[in-house]
């Protein structure tokens, strides 16, 4: 996909396309990344899509290993990989958090439980059957980060599910000006919003409401992102002994040892310290609550 460059990509690619009757260069008006994608994807005509960046570097066997791990597995919709950084000296803390998360998940079950968190794959690195994709609608192009709404949408929408090859197949190029730095539409407010809109749909709404865990500033965005699609915590559990008996958005701030007495409605965990997830997990299951089941986390 030649997306409307003015720095002589097409001209390039056209002559690579001429020593290589593999390669389809498609060219247009510039269009942005979704425009650019759905093009793309009305061209192809093989079983399997396989995402890249003109700015990344994808291994030996990454496709071959994707392939043969979606034959072997039909329930999947799609399948990623654990990714290497490059170059990693000038990775954010963050940017590693978020890294090393995302590396650590490759089941279906690890992806589905954690999908609240943050997207779970990095959108290069997929590899997808064309018949689901084209049945979800390709790329839905809106003001909002255009992998994370994809992900939502198969494995909620579709009832699919997604699963990673356990191996480091793809190197990540880590540039200032890469677009989930700049793009706007990646914006935490755009990841928010449609955060809230799957979970009041697919986890609060089923068990009536929800309980939040965390009232810092995360778990007051998430509480504010779910008011706008009509959900308010029925409770809030803080560890901190001095709010314990106030309300906050008209719910009752809880000891960890009460949110036992909710466990019908589902517990949102948002908290946004690093380690958190691993202390609150201790909780959990003493709780009786069960991660993906009736507890999510959100951060």
């Amino acid at each position: 996909m030649d997306d409307g460059s003015t720095d002589g990509s097409g001209e390039f690619l056209e002559g690579l396309s001429r020593r290589d009757s593999r390669i389809k260069v498609i060219r247009g008006p510039h269009r942005g990344l979704v425009g650019a994608l759905n093009a793309g994807l009305a061209e192809c005509r093989g079983k399997f899509v396989a995402r890249m960046d003109a700015d990344d570097a994808m291994l030996p066997g990454r496709l071959e290993k994707q392939v043969e791990f979606l034959e072997k597995r039909p329930e999947l919709a799609g399948v990623g990989c654990r990714v290497r950084v490059e170059p990693e000296g000038g990775m954010t803390a963050g940017a590693r958090r978020y890294l090393d998360w995302s590396n650590s998940l490759t089941t279906p079950g690890d992806i589905r439980r954690e999908i609240f968190v943050e997207s779970p794959l990095v959108h290069p690195t997929v590899t997808l059957r064309r018949r689901v994709l084209e049945e979800a609608g390709g790329w839905r192009d809106y003001d909002g980060p255009e992998d994370y709404d994809l992900w939502l949408r198969l494995l909620f929408d579709h009832g699919m599910q997604l699963a990673k090859v356990p191996e480091a197949l793809h190197v990540w190029s880590d540039r200032p000006d890469r677009l989930t730095r700049t793009d706007p539409r990646y914006r935490p407010a755009a990841f928010l919003e449609l955060k809230c809109r799957y979970l009041g749909k697919y986890a609060v709404e089923p068990r009536g409401g929800y309980v939040l865990w965390g009232c810092g500033p995360v778990g007051k965005a998430l509480a504010r992102g779910l008011a706008k699609f009509g959900w308010r915590p029925e409770a809030i559990v803080e560890v901190h002994p001095g709010r314990i008996g106030e309300k906050i958005f008209g719910a009752p701030v809880i000891p960890v040892e009460g949110a036992g007495d909710y466990r019908r409605l589902v517990h949102l965990g948002a908290v946004g310290q690093a380690g958190a997830r691993e202390r609150m997990r201790g909780e959990i299951g003493r709780l009786g609550l069960v991660e993906g089941g009736n507890f999510f986390f959100t951060a």
